[in-house]
């Protein structure tokens, strides 16, 4: 019997990470190639997968926003991204044409979130989130074992926020809405006002309760609106040491005894650590194929 190989994209502004695996406990291979062009980048995915055989099928979680309505005649593609040059982009056409197989697409959030479902923190659970807080803050949600879908797909790195007392004069860095959670706690933001990532600087420093503070706020905002059995909270600023206590810290506070769970028993790192965004490509490709 033949073992079904899938490929593997997790689609990032700076990076695509390509896999090929048979399984979650078997990937066999990953490559690193920077985002570039459109063409440049697209061409060495199709190239590199071209290189290692037949796939029964692609899964690709991506950077957005894209267009995930199967009826739109863009479907695949990327929309209005600050990324420069990727605004229009079909993702998916060129490598089903290039690979002939099936492509899924979902975001990266999205897939990451699924993975976390099926293989990791969230695994069980009815409703689950999952949110990265990096370069950029994006979030998944996964009901009843289906990635969440609307118009587009979710945006929650972009609600607004009460400001922290002592963080009132910052603009904020989104390009979009100033001082929503993504202009305010990103790590560009952290460094637009402290001159270094959160994990860089003392652990004195008012810095990490002010990012404790917004992302608290995610959490609660998040209860109130999915009451989630898990909130996976991944991506580099949370690698820094004691950032996930004070989030717990200042959520209880904020969800002032309201919500069923209290927030240690919710919000956590993810179970698969960075993996979640290339296994997520994988979820995606093994349900592609089904």
């Amino acid at each position: 019997m033949t073992i079904p190989m899938y490929g593997l994209v997790e689609a990032g502004g700076t990076k695509f990470v390509l896999g090929i695996a048979s399984g979650k406990d078997d990937v066999h291979e990953t490559v690193r190639i920077p985002t570039t062009t459109p063409d440049e980048t697209i061409g060495a995915m199709v190239d590199w997968f071209s290189a290692r055989g037949p796939l029964a099928a692609v899964g690709v979680a991506s950077f957005g926003p894209i267009d995930l309505d199967p009826a739109s005649a863009r479907y695949g593609y990327i929309t209005e991204t600050p990324k420069p040059h990727w605004s229009g982009t079909d993702l998916v056409g060129p490598l089903k044409v290039g690979l002939k197989c099936p492509v899924a697409l979902d975001t990266d959030v999205n897939a990451a979130a699924l993975a976390e479902y099926l293989w990791g923190v969230a695994q069980g659970c009815r409703t689950s989130l999952y949110f990265t807080i990096g370069t950029g803050i994006g979030g998944g949600a996964v009901i009843e074992g289906k990635t969440l879908r609307g118009l587009s797909h979710p945006e929650m790195g972009h609600i607004r926020l009460t400001r922290h007392p002592n963080d009132l004069e910052f603009a904020g860095t989104c390009p979009f809405h100033g001082d929503c959670l993504e202009g305010l706690a990103s790590g560009p933001a952290i460094i637009a006002r402290w001159g270094k990532s959160l994990s860089d600087l003392p652990a004195d420093h008012e810095a990490h309760d002010i990012i404790a503070h917004y992302l608290a706020q995610l959490v609660v905002s998040m209860q109130a609106v999915f009451e989630p059995g898990r909130i996976s909270l991944g991506g580099g600023v949370m690698g820094t040491a004691g950032l996930i206590d004070r989030v717990h810290n200042m959520a209880a506070r904020l969800g002032a005894g309201y919500f069923k769970s209290c927030a240690e028993d919710i919000v956590t790192l993810p179970g698969l650590g960075d993996r979640s965004g290339l296994l997520g490509a994988l979820a995606l490709a093994m349900g592609a194929e089904s």
